[in-house]
């Protein structure tokens, strides 16, 4: 271990030179002997000692009290007065210094040596507190949610730069200040104040969070949505000294769950006009047939009875008129989107993944996809599309519900059987679809089960056909599960990549 070096601040150079005779004799090194306190600090800035034996009646100015506040504040290096005062206003200003020793002249070796290495230990446990506390500090600072500190009366102690920007307040003006003028919270739709947390985990001396929808309002007045903890400190009675804050901005995390609500909104609104429009298309076509008798029997009336032609000609017009409103509503039905854009198949099969994650958990299920490396691009309705895929992830989900099968599995995969064109499909482990013929399955109204209505398959084929594609079912009466797969033609951009 190295020795420790000690400077000897003392105006009385025979007194000096016993010192530094004592330090060298209990093994110190001597770092330097200064007589004024201008030149303690000089000397204590070029020579950096462990350590100072300061006297405090000095030449010059400067008595050693104020020669040592100054080494303390730019060096923290440890002082220990040797003095022959101990007058109460002496040992006053003494102590305001923070000395780590005070020793009376006239001293023995054995009390110097006590005093120097009590000061050395005190130093090192200050100097380990000090870094344990700037790494603390620095920890606090650097990580991504908000943090304030109160003590046992909710007054701020600590800010750190998350908190200060959320809050807009600077930790120089927040601290001392009541943590609930600081950290403004209200309850989203009430508008009301919700708790001070920061009282509650001084009250219950628990870990406490917010309720939900809770609104942080800033020093300028912009209300932030956030959640938080709260937490009490401890000290070593096992008391409470005080408190903990945590918070974090959710404004985004919201926005993003707005949005999926939205998508599955938008999915349940596609599925429910898509069905709307076969229904209208089946009903079209059967309510034509009649009209079209009406129009062939009214015109029979017009030819061979010239006494109702007058009846006649009206009720042709209305049964035109009523085939032109029928057949409005069979365009409409057919659903084709004014302008497809380019889109990625691979990235719509898992977007709708991602939707029904909380249906597939619910169902015991899990989901395999093998895509294709490369981007598959085609031209048509995201939307659309998407309604596709989850027809076809839904249909598997409950039929492997309906049944019982040991593994619930569904497997989503793409590949290029042309280059011109993208084939997906989507199996299960379910059941399998029976005896049916595999065209069948696609027919409006068919169904097989119990409280179907038969739409969904047939509302995929019409989607699919409009984006100038196929879809089929695969049919095995020997293995279980079912497959369905369809294919698309590739855009443009994406042919022979």
């Amino acid at each position: 271990m190295s020795r420790k070096s000690i400077l000897v601040v003392e105006d009385d150079r025979v007194v000096s030179r016993d010192i530094q005779l004592q330090l060298r004799n209990i093994g110190y090194d001597v770092a330097g002997a200064a007589v004024s306190g201008e030149q303690a600090i000089a000397m204590a800035a070029s020579q950096k000692p462990d350590l100072v034996l300061m006297d405090i009646r000095l030449e010059g100015d400067m008595d050693g009290i104020q020669a040592a506040t100054a080494i303390r504040e730019r060096m923290r290096v440890p002082i220990v007065y040797l003095t022959a005062y101990a007058d109460d206003e002496t040992v006053r200003r003494a102590g305001e210094s923070e000395p780590f020793g005070y020793l009376l002249k006239p001293f023995e070796e054995t009390q110097l040596r006590a005093a120097i290495e009590m000061a050395l230990y005190k130093h090192a446990a200050e100097k380990r507190l000090h870094e344990s506390e700037r790494r603390y500090a620095t920890t606090l600072s650097s990580i991504g949610d908000a943090v304030i500190a109160t003590d046992s009366a909710g007054l701020i102690t600590f800010m750190n730069p998350v908190a200060e920007g959320l809050t807009k307040w600077k930790m120089a003006e927040a601290v001392g200040q009541p943590v609930v003028n600081i950290f403004r919270i209200i309850n989203e739709d009430s508008r009301q104040t919700v708790e001070d947390p920061v009282a509650k985990v001084l009250r219950l001396g628990t870990i406490v969070g917010l309720a939900n929808h809770t609104l942080l309002i800033a020093k300028d007045g912009t209300e932030i949505h956030i959640d938080d903890s709260g937490a009490p400190i401890i000290d070593d009675h096992g008391e409470i000294s005080g408190a903990v804050l945590v918070f974090r901005d959710i404004g985004h995390r919201k926005q993003m769950d707005d949005a999926l609500r939205q998508a599955q909104a938008d999915l349940a609104l596609v599925g429910r006009l898509t069905r709307l429009g076969e229904l209208a298309a089946s009903i079209a076509h059967e309510v034509n047939q009649p009209l079209t008798a009406i129009v062939s029997n009214a015109e029979t009336c017009l030819r061979f009875l010239e006494q109702a032609k007058a009846a006649a000609e009206r009720m042709s017009q209305n049964s035109h008129r009523a085939g032109e409103v029928v057949r409005s509503i069979r365009s409409l039905a057919g659903n084709a989107p004014d302008k497809f854009t380019e889109i990625d198949l691979n990235e719509v099969v898992m977007e709708v993944v991602g939707l029904l994650r909380g249906e597939i958990k619910r169902h015991g299920a899990s989901v395999e996809t093998s895509l294709t490396p490369a981007p598959s691009l085609v031209q048509g309705d995201r939307v659309q599309l998407q309604q596709v895929i989850l027809n076809l992830v839904m249909n598997a989900l409950e039929a492997m519900s309906a049944a019982a099968v040991s593994t619930r599995t569904i497997s989503i995969g793409s590949h290029r059987p042309e280059d011109s064109e993208i084939e997906l499909f989507v199996s299960d482990t379910g059941p399998g679809l029976g005896p049916v013929d595999g065209e069948r399955v696609f027919d409006a109204m068919f169904t097989t089960k119990r409280e179907g209505m038969g739409l969904g398959l047939s509302i995929c084929r019409s989607i699919i056909e409009a984006h100038g594609g196929t879809i089929r079912a695969d049919i095995s009466h020997s293995e279980p599960g079912a497959t369905f797969r369809f294919s698309l033609p590739l855009a443009n951009g994406n042919l022979a990549k």
